[in-house]
């Protein structure tokens, strides 16, 4: 599943990880699918399975949808 970056770095931040938002905002593409880049979000503190059950319809998706 593919996620725009700034939902990851949002994501973090609302977690009160903004360093590694930060780090999210360097190191991550625009579009980010969680498989592909399942290394860089570990390094981040993100379970790749994790991230789609979260964003790919659960609460913060919901949230997300009202930004």
């Amino acid at each position: 599943m593919q996620f725009d970056k700034s939902t990851i770095v949002q994501f973090l931040q609302q977690q009160g990880q903004n360093d590694k938002a930060q780090q999210a905002q360097q190191e991550l593409p625009q579009q980010v699918d969680h498989e592909q880049h399942a290394d860089v979000l570990q390094r981040l503190g993100i379970n790749p399975q994790d991230l789609v059950a979260q964003l790919g319809g659960g609460k913060l998706g919901d949230v997300m949808k009202k930004l």
